[in-house]
């Protein structure tokens, strides 16, 4: 049984709660959170019964547990990972892991040196459908991939405390709190690419919408995403795969979600398995809204329960994955491409 404190219960620590709730080894033995009256309505919405505190150290020389799960904003990753770690405790942190690669290599670095467990929240390596083109992927079924764009839109984040999400000095903005979720399963699928060229129509690339060139030898990557569309507009993540022999599309919105043409076939729902509800989905119906983060922290616990390293999205992982989001915001600065050679 894992115990976990919980540091932050807005939007994301609430979100971590329903899914630690659904896990039979994990038991959330504290809430830490400065907005305590919000918290606290909170909490006893989802049923969490566990002391509140205001700060971190408090709880953890008061409450017995392995685990510290960081749900804050982004410029207190540093500190509270640290302290965490400090304290012996293992450490899941939401992503991204910092605002700078050197303080995430100081998180990564902590962790290797007192030997706890870490994690990053890049739930996208998680996410149902995007694990399943990673499978198709490496199956060879659709031939070579030739060419994969992916986009991430919505309009202006309105759910964070004191709207900190808007502030780039404590979010990074849109391209590290939010594209790096796309610039992360590059990553993962292909490793590290050669350079970057970007670029931004905006005065303010760090909101206006960002479009990346990964250059990687024989394929063609691009992503792009933004927070610059209409209030009401929503939120979409997509990608669109094209194989020698194949295609996969994939669109949040669309019904089914992900769909897949090979050969001289028909277009049709590409399946896959959505862990909120241990069963196999055809790409359509209601997969939940808890599908990825389920999954990445069920991983979790069971790599901890295990007494081993997290496969995927370690903090070394994560502190790549936001370097190369910042050369990407150089590129934009400088109109350059930028190199990610060593």
């Amino acid at each position: 049984m894992q115990h976990i404190i919980i540091a932050g219960f807005g939007f994301m620590g609430t979100m971590h709660a329903q899914i630690y709730q659904k896990l039979k080894q994990a038991r959330i033995v504290a809430v830490v959170d400065t907005a305590t009256a919000r918290a606290r309505a909170s909490m006893k919405k989802l049923g969490v019964e566990a002391p509140l505190y205001d700060d971190l150290a408090r709880a953890l020389a008061e409450v017995e547990a392995e685990v510290v799960d960081i749900c804050l904003p982004t410029d207190l990753h540093l500190s509270n990972a640290l302290l965490a770690i400090k304290a012996g405790r293992h450490v899941f942190c939401e992503k991204p892991i910092a605002l700078t690669s050197s303080d995430g290599w100081k998180i990564a670095k902590a962790a290797a040196e007192a030997g706890v467990t870490a994690q990053v929240g890049q739930c996208i390596r998680f996410w149902p459908e995007y694990m399943a083109f990673k499978n198709l992927l490496e199956s060879g079924k659709a031939g070579k991939l030739v060419s994969l764009t992916l986009q991430r839109r919505s309009a202006l984040p309105s759910h964070s405390s004191d709207h900190w999400l808007l502030d780039p000095k404590r979010s990074g903005g849109a391209a590290v709190d939010l594209h790096i979720h796309d610039t992360d399963f590059i990553l993962y699928l292909f490793g590290m690419p050669e350079a970057v060229r970007s670029f931004s129509p905006g005065s303010e690339p760090w909101s206006s919408q960002i479009f990346t060139q990964y250059l990687y030898e024989r394929i063609c990557v691009t992503a792009e995403c933004g927070w610059n569309y209409p209030r009401k507009w929503g939120f979409q993540m997509a990608f669109q795969a094209v194989f020698e022999d194949g295609a996969v599309e994939y669109d949040n919105g669309a019904d089914p979600t992900i769909t897949v043409t090979l050969g001289r076939g028909q277009k049709k729902p590409l399946p896959f398995k959505n862990p909120s509800i241990g069963s196999s989905v055809t790409g359509s119906g209601n997969v939940s809204a808890l599908g990825g983060y389920f999954n990445e922290l069920q991983s979790f616990v069971r790599s901890l329960d295990a007494g081993r390293a997290p496969e995927t999205a370690t903090p070394d992982e994560a502190t790549r994955s936001l370097e190369i989001v910042l050369a990407e915001l150089e590129s934009v600065k400088t109109r350059k491409q930028v190199s990610l050679k060593p």
